[in-house]
């Protein structure tokens, strides 16, 4: 079996891309979209039917409602050709508003039920903030599911656990990014302190029995996905599927909750706790704003070319 084959008999792999027609090549069990995949997706000739419909039939909605209806064509398109579940990101302008992003959440899900899409088959995405784990738990009290992203810490991964989120997806690549720009290291294999991340968090989740599932995310090359190997989920973009396909190489278990070993000790965080240890820490206070940024730009991208069409 080629490496691709053999990672998927330890980990559920996901597809991190908005484009459905790549998606089919690799067959993941889900696939994850965020404001920078979608307006990437759309830019594509293939693709921008789905935006002219979504202009087209609403032509009375705000540009954030089309936005909205966009962002529904393409989960639904997807859960087409995944046989499980979709993840679909809130405008990240909204990270710091509780209800905001509560009531968001309840559109998006209102919507896909709308397209004929059963609830239990959507993830809704929302930033790793304080307030997004606040507005996830009262989501997931209402049976809509979160993916909690924009994930760089232990701390982020502990509030979320405790607020009952349904699924994190902690940042491989960018963790790298940070430290190789600080150290000038191109740490490679289990000495990459994205991978390091993602070991501490599901051994810290293993160990206390927490049931959120650890999807790591944000890949830069295969060895940090390899590494990961046993994760519960590992969201991957085409070319990094297509470099597992291609490979042959020996796939071994690297994680599984029988050997989750070096847990840290068990924290139960409140907001002041949460804000003060996510401070203390510069690469995911600096990686979690960095993050917000870039998707409220790729998200005013997209507004501006639903506006020029109109």
């Amino acid at each position: 079996m080629n490496q691709l084959e053999q990672l998927k008999k330890y980990t559920k792999v996901v597809a991190d891309t908005g484009d459905f027609q790549s998606i089919k090549a690799y067959t993941p069990r889900d696939a994850t979209t965020n404001p920078s995949l979608i307006l990437k997706a759309v830019q594509k000739d293939e693709y921008k039917p789905l935006l002219e419909k979504a202009v087209r039939d609403n032509p009375h909605a705000s540009t954030g409602e089309v936005i909205d209806k966009l962002l529904i064509a393409f989960g639904g398109e997807i859960l087409k050709v995944v046989s499980g579940r979709v993840s679909t990101e809130i405008d990240a302008r909204l990270s710091f508003d509780v209800e905001a992003n509560v009531a968001k959440g309840r559109e998006l899900i209102d919507l896909y039920e709308r397209a004929g899409f059963d609830r239990e088959r959507v993830l809704i995405k929302i930033a790793s903030t304080w307030e997004g784990i606040k507005a996830a738990e009262i989501l997931e009290k209402e049976m809509i599911h979160c993916n909690l992203t924009l994930l760089f810490s232990l701390p982020q991964a502990i509030a979320c656990a405790e607020a009952g989120v349904q699924l994190i997806s902690p940042f491989v690549g960018r963790i790298y990014d940070w430290y190789k720009k600080q150290t000038g290291i191109d740490y490679v294999g289990a000495e990459d302190p994205g991978v390091q991340s993602v070991k501490r968090i599901y051994n810290y989740y293993r160990k206390f029995g927490y049931e959120t599932e650890v999807m790591g995310a944000s890949f830069r090359n295969t060895s940090q996905i390899l590494e990961l190997a046993g994760c519960d989920l590992l969201t991957i973009s085409p070319d990094l599927l297509q470099k597992l396909a291609d490979s042959e190489g020996p796939v071994e278990r690297k994680l599984s909750a029988e050997t989750a070993t070096g847990a840290a000790a068990k924290m139960t965080l409140d907001e002041k706790t949460f804000r003060f240890m996510l401070n203390e820490d510069a690469m995911a206070t600096e990686k979690l704003a960095e993050g917000i940024r870039a998707f409220c730009a790729d998200s005013g991208k997209l507004k501006q070319i639903i506006s020029g069409m109109r």
